[in-house]
């Protein structure tokens, strides 16, 4: 599936001293990359992002503004729903889709991993099921996560458990992995690469 990505890590952004969130800044932001850099795709609370180290309400208030401030000026937003807690991951969804994003992710539970491609198929479908309006993609990150199912595998038959799954980020340094699901998948899913080290994600601080 052709998806003309040209994207950015959505982060959070707070004060050192206070150690919150800083929406005020977010607006500014999407303006900044939309005119100057030419960004139309944002993936928020990701790794980046920082995501996992939020509270739900944090995640949830970050990705109401991002909604927000990039209507009529992005093409995606991408919401990150991960969490380590199935019910949490789902409320976030659910969040995604009444807010109007325009798609979510989520990663693989990483403390008490799923070990074979089932148990994982079974979780992000519960997890996706709460925004059946709105396309799903899989994190896949796991020098994090830990969780080294191959998505090649994964994407074997995917869409008749999770009928709204879209694609994948694939932040991992297996080549071969990646390799087969693009040969194989390329027509069916959005497959993004996310570890090609052309641009730091921490040039996000410094634009």
């Amino acid at each position: 599936m052709s998806w003309n990505w040209q994207g950015k890590r959505g982060y959070r952004y707070g004060s050192k001293e206070q150690r919150e969130i800083n929406l005020s800044v977010i607006g500014q932001y999407v303006d900044y990359l939309v005119k100057e850099q030419g960004v139309k795709n944002v993936f928020v609370n990701g790794t980046t992002g920082e995501g996992l180290a939020l509270s739900t309400q944090e995640r949830k208030q970050l990705a109401e503004e991002w909604v927000t401030k990039g209507k009529n000026k992005l093409d995606h937003v991408i919401i990150h729903v991960g969490a380590l807690s199935l019910p949490e991951a789902k409320e976030l969804a659910k969040h995604a889709a009444a807010i109007g994003a325009s798609g979510i992710a989520g990663i693989a539970p990483f403390f008490f991993k799923p070990t074979n491609k089932d148990t994982l198929v079974a979780f992000l479908r519960e997890v996706a099921s709460e925004a059946p309006g709105i396309p799903f993609y899989y994190y896949h990150i796991p020098p994090l996560t830990g969780v080294k199912i191959r998505v090649e595998e994964l994407l074997d038959g995917i869409k008749e458990q999770i009928p709204t799954f879209q694609g994948v980020k694939f932040s991992d340094t297996d080549l071969l992995d990646f390799a087969q699901c693009v040969k194989n998948h390329k027509e069916q899913f959005v497959l993004l690469y996310g570890v090609d080290e052309v641009r730091g994600s921490t040039s996000n601080d410094l634009p």
